[in-house]
């Protein structure tokens, strides 16, 4: 008893533009969500009619023309620029890595300033290959700005000490010698105007949707209605982790509201010391020059990740990528499963690129 041409597990960016493009060729999908909403990690949430971005901060930034062309048909963007702050015990500087960050650490003014100080500090630690992220980290941008604004943050980040982190994850630390920023070097860049579910809205409009309806739970059921499966969760809990679980870093979010009308000055403050148990808070206003008398923040815990948490960060070492692989070479010979998204790929992805790749696997599918 066939009655879709397809099921997407998962009402995320790659499972949404999946169906909205089915739809556009006739073809009919069932979406399945196990949250209670659409949107996955992009959905935004009114309140105080602000819209808090419920699963982290979230800032388009592509250097794609088809792509950013393709979300401006779906909704108009605003011209929000990502400028980070960086809270070191009460110390403030910009980010990423850039003049205004060298002169609040070291009262430098020119670029030739700045780079004469990082390398003198290079001559004294006298590094030569890296062991681990601290040497490399320490290589790239010298002591002071590795132990006020990389150490704690990403020790906190990762649950590890930096000693302990392997060197790669760090090899290409943002550094720049003007005084720009702009955290992306992105051409396109911009929130939605009126949230990310102004998009995923667009992209469901007539489109038959599940929610809270969790695929492994009837899973012969979902299979039996289709003629294929598009499918963008994990990837080792589809095939049962018939090669062991796949690692992730999960995140823990706590919302406030506040009677203030501006707590912050920006959307996005990051906490650098490790003491301090959050990584960043995010003032959701900010995102869409809010004027409400009221804001929002959010507390951002990065957390341990374990069968039932929220996956948001893969773990991509050695022993992970390579169990990785033999979960592709097994979904690689599946002929009427299509897996896309983040988790199915075990790859971290911004928003452009999910795009990217969902628009890769549409041509695929009907090309």
């Amino acid at each position: 008893m066939r009655k879709y041409d397809y099921v997407i597990v998962g009402a995320g960016l790659f499972g949404s533009i999946f169906a909205y493009e089915a739809k556009k060729r006739g073809k009919k999908s069932l979406v399945i969500e196990k949250r209670n909403h659409v949107g996955g990690n992009i959905y935004c949430k009114n309140i105080e009619g602000i819209n808090v971005h419920m699963y982290g901060a979230h800032i388009f930034h592509t250097n794609n023309k088809e792509v950013w062309n393709y979300v401006n048909n779906l909704c108009e963007f605003n011209n929000y620029i990502n400028s980070p702050v960086a809270n070191y015990k009460g110390e403030l500087y910009n980010l990423p890595f850039n003049m205004n960050t060298f002169y609040q650490l070291w009262k430098v003014k020119t670029p030739n300033e700045a780079k004469a100080k990082i390398e003198e500090q290079l001559r004294e630690v006298n590094i030569g290959e890296p062991k681990n992220l601290e040497e490399q980290a320490i290589k790239l941008i010298g002591k002071d700005v590795y132990e006020k604004l990389v150490k704690g943050y990403t020790e906190k980040q990762w649950g590890k000490r930096a000693t302990e982190l392997p060197a790669f994850i760090i090899k290409r630390l943002p550094v720049r010698f003007t005084f720009d920023n702009n955290y992306f070097n992105d051409r396109y860049q911009g929130i939605p105007n009126g949230g990310y579910n102004v998009i995923i809205e667009k992209l469901l409009d007539g489109v038959e949707v599940k929610l809270n309806t969790d695929f492994f739970q009837d899973r012969e059921y979902f299979e039996g209605i289709a003629d294929k499966v598009v499918f963008t969760g994990m990837i080792d809990e589809f095939y049962n982790y018939k090669f062991g679980e796949l690692e992730y870093r999960s995140l823990r979010f706590e919302n406030e509201i506040l009677d203030n009308e501006n707590y912050q000055g920006n959307a996005v403050v990051n906490y650098t010391e490790y003491e301090i148990p959050y990584t960043r808070i995010i003032e959701h206003k900010h995102f869409e020059y809010g004027t409400q008398p009221k804001t929002v923040i959010t507390r951002e815990y990065p957390s341990k990740w374990q069968r039932g948490s929220e996956p948001y960060y893969p773990i991509n070492n050695a022993k992970n990528n390579s169990t990785y692989l033999k979960y592709k070479e097994l979904a690689d010979k599946e002929k009427n499963v299509i897996f896309g998204g983040r988790l199915a790929e075990y790859k971290y992805y911004d928003m452009h690129n999910v795009i990217e790749q969902a628009l890769v696997a549409v041509k695929k599918e009907f090309n």
